[in-house]
């Protein structure tokens, strides 16, 4: 049989193959090793994957790569990001050195809201402009999906630009970028002190413009999910408000996320499970009795250790809890310009290993296979199995551990995605 890419004789090949779902406890050790493996590709898409002598012996290709003592894996799916923005918060950096809490920061002005000033004087060109290197960067490190929150416009024009852009990087831009509408982000300036009226512009006015725009959308004519976030935390949408926005989302078609128990757990997970939502993100102090709740849903839990390394934190989302309770859990960057500036899922999954007691195959299924399930695509990407998107690395390492066991610089040699090296 003829096809259009062959990579033969690679070290290990690792699938990440899973049954229909995420990963669970026991399975998330599994990562589908095959020693001396190949892949066969052709229309993007994954025709066979086993040892190289069944498919040398099968298949012809136009082009064959010789991966001899290399990794083929999955490439990395990034479920929770805020990487469409403009400008930095170095300063910010600067004032935690010197003791400043994230919720001080916020308090003085800065914070999200202080990104929000930067992107509502920006273009939608000037917001692509600058968030592409950052794309590329993240891909060059092995990222060929990635959710996009909005989410620094806060009001209904700039929300929307943020949409534009991410629709126009999508048109341009190899890899899959999936939308999420967070316009309950933070409380902008313009409504201190009235949350619940911010609420109501929310679901009344920016939520029915954002689901109707994404109708005529590139991306929905590329099948692309619209989710509805929410940041439902102290100094920013209590657990009332967080379900308004999460229901007038899913009334609209979008499916409903939530940022929960980063600083203090309000019931955001509980939240989630009714909700049946997609994911639940950060869960840094969640309790044990919410951690089987989630345990016992279709909701990908999503942690976060960057933003934790960042703050300088030590305390860290109980991954291994959460993974021993049963929880699909998933890992992100949350590349951001003030809690996460990081495009690496590599270091992600290092940092998960050393301080959140994740095992290396633990840390690749969570940012390939369950993190596609975080935003809905487990059944097209995250995994190398006959049919689904061809989205690969190559990476220079006789063992996909390296992956978390070394840091600092990039493993990833190449990077194929819908079946073409890019």
């Amino acid at each position: 049989m003829n096809v259009d890419l062959l990579i033969h004789s690679a070290a290990q090949v690792v699938t990440c193959a899973s049954p229909p779902g995420p990963k669970r406890r026991e399975t998330m050790t599994e990562v589908g090793l095959i020693v001396d493996g190949a892949v066969a590709i052709a229309d993007g898409e994954v025709v066979a994957v086993g040892p190289t002598a069944d498919l040398r012996a099968d298949f012809t290709a136009r082009q064959t790569i010789n991966a001899s003592r290399k990794v083929i894996c999955p490439g990395f799916v990034d479920p929770h990001t805020h990487v469409v923005y403009t400008g930095d918060r170095v300063a910010e950096f600067e004032m935690r050195l010197k003791g400043a809490s994230y919720t001080e920061i916020m308090a003085s002005g800065g914070g999200i809201v202080n990104t929000t000033r930067a992107v509502r004087a920006a273009s939608v060109d000037q917001l692509v402009a600058e968030t592409r290197p950052r794309l590329e960067a993240m891909l060059a490190l092995g990222t060929t999906t990635v959710e996009i929150k909005t989410g620094y416009g806060l009001d209904p024009k700039n929300e929307l630009k943020l949409l534009q852009a991410i629709e126009e990087l999508a048109r341009t831009f190899p890899a899959d970028l999936v939308p999420t509408f967070l316009g309950a982000h933070a409380i902008p300036p313009e409504y201190n002190n009235r949350p619940d009226d911010y609420t109501d512009l929310v679901v009344e006015e920016m939520l029915p413009q954002v689901a109707n725009w994404f109708k005529n959308s590139q991306l929905a004519i590329h099948n692309s999910q619209l989710f509805c976030d929410v940041f439902c935390e102290q100094n920013a949408f209590n657990l009332d408000q967080s379900r308004r926005v999460l229901q007038a989302g899913r009334a609209l078609g979008l499916a409903p996320k939530i940022h929960a128990d980063e600083f203090t757990s309000l019931g955001g997970v509980t939240l989630a499970v009714e909700l049946n939502a997609a994911s639940a993100d950060h869960l840094d102090v969640t309790p044990p009795a919410e951690q089987a709740r989630l345990a016992d849903s279709n909701t990908i839990g999503v942690v976060l250790p960057a933003v934790n390394v960042n703050l300088g934190s030590t305390h860290f989302a109980d991954a291994r809890a959460l993974i021993d309770a049963g929880v699909a859990l998933a890992l992100a960057t949350d590349i951001n310009p003030g809690s996460a500036p990081c495009p690496s899922m590599p270091l992600v999954m290092a940092i998960a290993c050393r301080y959140q007691k994740l095992l290396p195959p633990e840390a690749l299924n969570a940012s390939t296979i369950n993190a596609a399930h975080a935003i809905g695509l487990g059944h097209r990407l995250g995994s190398l199995e006959i049919g689904k998107q061809a989205d690969l690395l190559i990476v220079g390492a006789p063992d996909y551990r390296h992956l978390a066991y070394q840091f600092g610089h990039n493993l990833v040699e190449r990077v194929v995605k819908r079946g073409k090296f890019v």
